[in-house]
C-alpha cells in the first residue's frame, strides 16, 4: 500500500471535530483510496467496529436512489441509530442532485436549476448529517463539481477541507525504494500520480496523456461551459513549455498569437488560467521584493501539480531538466507547509558604457515557514564556474542573514561553499533538509 501519512494524520487530527471533512484534489490523486483503504484500516486497527463504518459510493448504480438528498439523509440517519459513534464516508458526493424542498412545494420532487431558498443540494445534506452528534462525516467529490473555490464558497467556515495532491517525492520514494538518484530521475519524468506509479514506463506515458485529455480537460470544459477547447489546449501547451518562467496574461496572449496566428484577449487568458488552478492542475507563485518585503508586479510563475502530467502535455519530448527540478522543489516546499514566492530585487549597475542602469535580479524561491526562511536556487549542476557564478550572484548582492541554498541535481550531501552558502543534492534536500 502506498502510504499517505501526512493526509492520514490530518484526518486523525480532524476526527470528531464537529465539522464535515471535505477531501478535495485533482482527479485520480487517491482521495477515495485515502478514505476507504488507508483511513478505514486505521479506524479498524484502533478499535472501531466495521459495522460502525458506513461507505456510500454514489457512483455505483446500486446506490442511485441515494442521489436524492432526502433519501441519502434518511438512509444514513437510520443506519447510524445504533450504539456508539459512526464514521460515514460518502464518495462522489457531487452525484447528489438538487431538488425542491418538499416542505415548501407540497412534497413534489422537482429538479431545480440554480440554488434558491427552496432548493436542497448536497451541501444541505452534508451540513445536516454533520450536526448529528454520533456521526463523523467524510466526503469526496470529483473536480468538475468540487473545486477548491466551490468548497470555500459553499461551506465557508463550516467544514474542514483536506486538500490532497499527487505523491510527493518523499511518498514516492518510500514506496519505490532503491536508489534516490534513480528515483529522482523517474519522478522527474513521470511524476507521482498513484496509478501511474504502478505501471511500466510506456504504460505510464499513455495513462498520463489520456488522463490529461479525457478527464481533466473534460472537467474544465464541462464546468465552465466552453464551446471550443482549442484555445484552452494551446494555452496549456504554452504554460507547459514555460514552466518556471515569469508570465502574465499579456505575455501569454502574445505567445498564443505568434503560434496560432489568431488573437486572444487577456481576460480570456486570465479566465483559462483560473480554470486550471481551480482544477488543481496549476499553482502560481507571485514575485516578492526581497528588499522591500512585499509582493510586487503582475508577473507570476506557474507550476504543475505533477511533473508527469506536465510532460504528458508535451508528449514526453525532451523535458527540460532545470524546469522540472524547479517544479519539484516548488511542489515539495508547498507539501511541507512553506509559503513560497519568487524572489526579486532591483539593483543599479553600470553598463558597458559606464552608464547607470536599473536591473531586476531573481532568486528562484523565497520560502518561509514559521521562523525558518530560505533563499533557494535550483540548477542542474554548478561544476561549471560560469554557471555557479550566475547562480550565487543574487546571494552576494543581497548579503543578508537569510540562509542561502543551492539545490543541484547531483547525489551530494549538504556542504558549504567558499561563501558559506549551503550546497545540497536534490534528493537530500527533498528527503531531509526541508522537513
Amino acid at each position: 500500500m502506498i502510504k499517505r501519512d501526512k493526509y492520514l494524520n490530518q484526518l486523525i487530527n480532524a476526527q470528531k471535530n464537529g465539522f464535515p471533512k471535505i477531501i478535495t484534489g485533482i482527479r485520480r490523486c487517491g482521495k477515495s483510496f485515502l478514505l476507504k483503504e488507508i483511513y478505514r484500516e486505521y479506524l479498524i486497527n484502533n478499535g472501531v467496529q466495521e459495522k460502525n463504518i458506513l461507505v456510500m459510493e454514489l457512483d455505483d448504480d446500486r446506490n442511485s436512489k441515494y442521489r436524492d438528498p432526502i433519501e441519502l439523509g434518511e438512509y444514513v440517519r437510520n443506519y447510524c441509530k445504533g450504539d456508539g459513534d459512526y464514521f460515514v464516508f460518502i464518495d462522489e458526493i457531487q452525484k447528489v442532485y438538487k431538488i425542491m424542498n418538499p416542505v415548501l412545494t407540497e412534497g413534489k420532487h422537482v429538479l431545480a436549476g440554480e440554488d434558491t431558498e427552496e432548493t436542497i443540494s448536497f451541501v444541505d445534506v452534508v451540513l445536516g448529517l454533520s450536526r448529528e452528534k454520533n456521526i463523523d462525516l467524510y466526503v469526496t467529490g470529483s473536480n468538475s463539481k468540487m473545486l477548491s473555490s466551490d468548497i470555500v464558497t459553499e461551506f465557508r467556515d463550516k467544514a474542514t477541507n483536506i486538500a490532497l495532491a499527487p505523491l510527493s517525492f518523499e511518498e514516492y520514494f518510500e514506496y519505490v525504494g532503491g536508489s534516490a538518484t534513480d528515483a529522482i530521475y523517474s519522478y522527474i519524468q513521470y511524476g507521482g500520480m498513484p496509478l501511474a506509479v504502478l505501471k511500466s514506463d510506456e504504460e505510464r506515458k499513455e495513462y498520463l496523456k489520456n488522463l490529461f485529455q479525457t478527464t481533466y480537460f473534460s472537467d474544465i470544459v464541462e464546468r465552465n461551459h466552453l464551446k471550443k477547447s482549442e484555445a484552452l489546449d494551446e494555452l496549456c501547451n504554452i504554460i507547459s513549455s514555460s514552466t518556471g518562467s515569469l508570465l502574465n496574461a499579456d505575455k501569454i496572449a502574445n505567445t498564443f498569437v505568434s503560434i496560432r496566428h489568431e488573437k486572444i484577449n487577456r481576460t480570456t487568458v486570465e479566465n483559462y488560467i483560473t480554470y486550471f488552478k481551480d482544477a488543481f492542475l496549476l499553482r502560481e507563485a507571485s514575485r516578492y521584493d526581497l528588499k522591500g518585503r512585499k509582493e510586487v508586479g503582475a508577473l507570476r510563475k506557474y507550476y504543475f501539480c505533477d511533473t508527469g502530467l506536465r510532460n504528458a502535455r508535451l508528449n514526453f519530448a525532451f523535458p527540460d531538466e532545470g524546469q522540472m527540478l524547479e517544479n519539484i522543489v516548488y511542489n515539495e516546499l508547498c507539501y511541507n507547509g512553506y509559503t513560497v514566492n519568487v524572489g526579486a530585487f532591483d539593483s543599479v549597475e553600470k553598463d558597458k558604457n559606464g552608464k547607470s542602469v536599473r536591473k531586476t535580479n531573481e532568486v528562484d524561491f523565497y520560502a518561509t515557514k514559521g521562523v525558518r526562511s530560505y533563499y533557494i536556487q535550483v540548477t542542474a549542476d554548478i561544476s561549471n564556474a560560469d554557471t555557479k557564478a550566475r547562480e550565487v550572484r543574487p546571494y552576494i548582492m543581497l548579503n543578508d542573514q537569510v540562509q542561502k541554498v543551492l539545490v543541484i541535481n547531483r547525489p551530494v550531501n549538504e556542504t558549504r561553499d567558499e561563501h558559506g552558502y549551503t550546497v545540497i543534492g536534490i534528493a537530500d534536500f527533498l528527503l531531509r533538509f526541508i522537513k
